[in-house]
């Protein structure tokens, strides 16, 4: 790193690091880049680019199973960002470790892991034409299927959080975090088949069919991803059922966190656009017979708390053919004038024709997975043939597990002991400032039990204020001084192992007996945000809404019912007040008064607001307010 990129690096994050509103980092992800900051900076040196910025290259994250093509390319024109994603819940590493039962005198089952803050997004892909975010993720929000750029399936076949349509099976609707521990959900995964660019043409192939469930008898979910042009993507949905499969119809997103899509139709080819300041960013679709069916274009607001607002979205809904159907879509820049889109198909192959202003592409898809063909597909940009065959194929190579794995870990930690313990007697030596001192000695021992704690701060407070009176002149008694403080006291890291010994001998037992763990307590301290929808499923509260993509499309009810509840808690508190103002005035002013109009007046006016507070009343125990 003595070549400048870590400045480089530091400037990029500091300079983009968003500082407040929607995406203000929480808590847990706060400080998570300050080591590109301080660890990695070196004032001697000038900030420089890394050597290849600014040269699109494709890179497959294969533990994850993420593809990305042209991250490092500047925001400009001509230089897209793609990326995809179809990997092992947890990771390939994780995952075989789990399923394959590695470590097992460590590891017992997804107990160790943490999958909660995934998403369902397996297949799912981003677009950025120009470095405009075009097709985005929708960010950190509830875990729903629909949340993602991927499909759902009609009918259901289980239970659904948005019957008759079922999501990928880690979506769990009663629960603020990913389903991942028991059932199909632990069980759930993606697979990148193929990835590859030639001539500035990128190809990725990827299976979803093992994030659903079996019961949908989906065969295939297959989505190939071809960047033609750094403002042309086309995508190719494969979705093969079996011939007792129970699904009539398959629904697809495609996000946009920032701009609203509108609605347009050429030709009876309908599409969808977004508008920024450089263009039109348009997007079309038809199936593999030449149909476009008509999208439904809205928006959807998060939960109260969560970090960002909400996503806009275009939601396309195909209708399945048994065995095979297959739906494509059409991502263009502002600078690309599409002419002409067709698509021919049989049950092996699909022909994709494409036509703009300045160049014609022919793509021949093979989408039979039965490994007859050794080419996944041709294209025939002008006169130039690029083909992507069996090289482009992922090969994933099983992991071994290490041999003597707990001796080579308790080695290597006794490497670092050494080190520890003199930045221990550093540290301590160090001290001047007693209360910042009382507190770090307070979280430091913070396993041990009262007693002990309390008796060690004393000891360690009393020797440092000691130290603190000491005069400027006695530095070099100062020192040896502050060794012997260091010395004088407990161990306090000594304190620390044992307690933690001991925390995680009872964590391995708990997790031998299977008892039940209280997810939130795992991940509280991530987050600093909570979802108000899961604590009312939590609670038990019923909630009637909506069926199907009705229930999806409604975006602002929960925002709209929570400041109703608010509006009603007002008057009802207004109302009980005029209610015992004007019962006191009739128990006072108005018996004494001889008029017995006007205590008849009065008498009606109490009767008539004793009617609007048991109405408030009820409206506000409807809402919980």
């Amino acid at each position: 790193m003595r070549n400048g990129s870590g400045n480089w690096l530091a400037d990029q994050i500091r300079r983009n690091r968003v500082a407040e509103g929607p995406g203000t980092p929480s808590k847990g992800q706060r400080w998570c880049t300050l080591h590109t900051e301080f660890l990695w900076y070196d004032a001697s040196l000038h900030s420089v680019p890394p050597p290849d910025y600014g040269i699109p290259k494709l890179h497959y994250f294969e533990d994850w199973g993420v593809v990305t093509y042209g991250s490092a390319l500047p925001a400009e024109i001509n230089r897209p960002f793609l990326s995809f994603k179809s990997g092992k819940l947890g990771g390939r590493a994780i995952y075989d470790i789990v399923h394959k039962n590695k470590y097992k005198e460590w590891i017992k089952g997804w107990r160790n892991f943490n999958a909660g803050h995934e998403h369902p997004d397996q297949n799912s892909f981003t677009f950025a034409p120009n470095g405009v975010p075009f097709i985005t993720e929708a960010l950190y929000g509830p875990k729903y299927t629909f949340l993602n750029n991927v499909l759902m399936f009609s009918p259901a076949v289980s239970k659904s959080c948005f019957s008759p349509w079922e999501g990928q099976v880690t979506e769990d609707c009663s629960s603020k975090w990913l389903k991942y521990k028991h059932d199909l959900a632990a069980d759930c995964q993606g697979r990148v088949v193929a990835a590859m660019e030639r001539n500035g043409v990128v190809f990725i192939r990827g299976e979803g069919v093992g994030a659903y469930n079996p019961k949908l008898k989906l065969k295939n979910f297959q989505r190939n991803l071809l960047l033609l042009h750094p403002q042309l993507l086309l995508l190719v949905d494969l979705i093969h059922l079996e011939d007792d499969s129970p699904l009539e119809a398959a629904t697809s997103f495609f996000h946009n966190v920032d701009v609203p899509f509108e609605e347009t139709v050429i030709d009876d080819v309908h599409g969808a656009f977004i508008r920024h300041h450089d263009g039109i960013y348009k997007m079309y679709w038809m199936d593999d017979t030449g149909y476009s069916e008509k999208a439904t274009v809205a928006s959807k607001m998060y939960p109260r708390g969560y970090p960002y607002n909400g996503t806009n979205y275009v939601n396309v809904t195909t209708h399945l053919r048994n065995p095979i159907t297959r739906a494509v879509y059409l991502f263009i820049g502002p600078s690309i004038d599409v002419q002409s889109f067709n698509v021919h198909g049989d049950s092996q192959q699909l022909d994709v024709f494409v036509a703009t202003s300045e160049h014609a592409y022919a793509v021949y898809l093979w989408t039979g997975e039965d490994g007859g063909h050794s080419v996944f597909a041709q294209i025939i940009a002008d006169r130039q043939k690029i083909l992507f065959d069996q090289t482009s194929t992922i090969r994933n190579s099983a992991v071994s597990e290490v041999k003597n794995y707990v001796q080579i870990v308790e080695q290597n930690l006794q490497h670092f002991k050494p080190v520890f313990q003199q930045l221990e007697k550093q540290i301590l030596s160090r001290v001047r400032n007693t209360d910042s001192f009382r507190k770090t000695a307070e979280r430091l021992l913070r396993f041990s039990d009262k007693r002990q704690t309390e008796e060690a701060i004393d000891r360690l407070f009393a020797i440092s204020q000691q130290q603190q009176q000491q005069g400027r002149a006695k530095k070099s008694k100062k020192v040896a001084k502050g060794y012997k403080f260091v010395d004088a006291v407990p161990d306090i890291f000594a304190q620390i192992e044992v307690n933690e010994r001991k925390v995680r001998q009872k964590a391995q037992t708990l997790a031998q007996k299977e008892l039940p763990v209280d997810e939130d307590e795992e991940m509280k301290d991530l987050l600093d945000f909570a979802d108000i929808t899961y604590v009312k499923h939590k609670n038990g509260a019923s909630i009637k809404g909506q069926s199907g993509l009705e229930q999806i499309v409604s975006t602002a009810r929960s925002s709209a019912s929570s400041i109703s509840a608010s509006y009603t808690r007002l008057f009802l508190i207004l109302n009980i007040v005029i209610f015992f103002v004007m019962l006191a005035m009739q128990l006072t002013y108005f018996q004494k008064a001889k008029s017995l109009h006007g205590q008849r007046w009065l008498y009606a006016i109490l009767l008539a607001d004793s009617c609007v507070l048991l109405w408030l009343y009820s409206s506000c125990s409807q809402s919980q307010c």
